[in-house]
């Protein structure tokens, strides 16, 4: 399988890459820092320098062409301002989306985050346009009929060591943690799950083995 991702030297990205080239995927990573690449690479991933915010459909659908699925795991970070989390959080999705359509790749996996909202409201600006970008990248990727997408919804993210466990759910898990490591293994295990297409997932940390869990979503 060959997976372009988006964010490619992000936390969670670059703990994807790791796990999907140690079973022999190939792998791309798009970073905006040249800078970057040696992790990528080192992470098991051919590092492509693209930015994002900048970059047009076409500049991006070439970079995607022969993939197998994308996956968007990018964010403007917690020190952004709401401009950047409209124009990576919410813009950056929407234009992978526009491109994995033009490249013909259908599988298009986004990580999202719980409580994302288009309509979100709350007394914090900063965390409030997130949810509302991230809840607008959600609805425009839904909306498309030519992508088998599936939205992840992690809840508060950790650096622990994964424990392999969690909570997987179309509906409601309740407020909750879960390792960065755990949430990089729950996307391999949906790109390796066609049928989970079409389906918006909350996950925390839990007591189910991820395969399990992600199995119980299409039994």
């Amino acid at each position: 399988m060959r997976t372009v991702i988006a964010g490619g030297h992000g936390q969670i990205a670059l703990r994807l890459e790791r796990q999907l080239a140690a079973r022999g995927d190939s792998t791309v990573g798009l970073i905006r820092n040249p800078a970057q690449a040696d992790d990528l690479r080192a992470a098991g991933a051919e590092p492509a320098v693209l930015d994002l915010e900048s970059a047009d459909v076409a500049d991006v659908a070439a970079v995607l062409s022969g993939a197998d699925a994308v996956v968007f795991a990018a964010g403007a970070g917690a020190g952004s301002g709401p401009d950047r989390k409209l124009t990576v959080d919410r813009d950056a999705a929407v234009l992978l989306a526009d491109a994995a359509e033009r490249a013909g790749v259908r599988r298009y996996v986004i990580v999202s985050s719980m409580g994302a909202d288009a309509e979100a409201t709350g007394s914090d600006e900063g965390f409030t346009a997130y949810l509302r970008a991230k809840g607008a990248a959600d609805d425009a990727v839904r909306a498309r009929t030519s992508l088998d997408w599936t939205v992840l919804r992690p809840g508060g993210l950790t650096d622990e060591t994964g424990t392999g466990r969690v909570n997987l759910s179309t509906g409601h898990t309740g407020r909750g943690t879960v390792p960065r490591d755990d949430v990089a293994t729950v996307l391999v295990a949906l790109l390796d799950t066609p049928a989970t297409a079409g389906l918006t997932l909350e996950l925390i940390s839990g007591d189910v083995p991820v395969a399990a869990a992600v199995e119980r979503l299409t039994s």
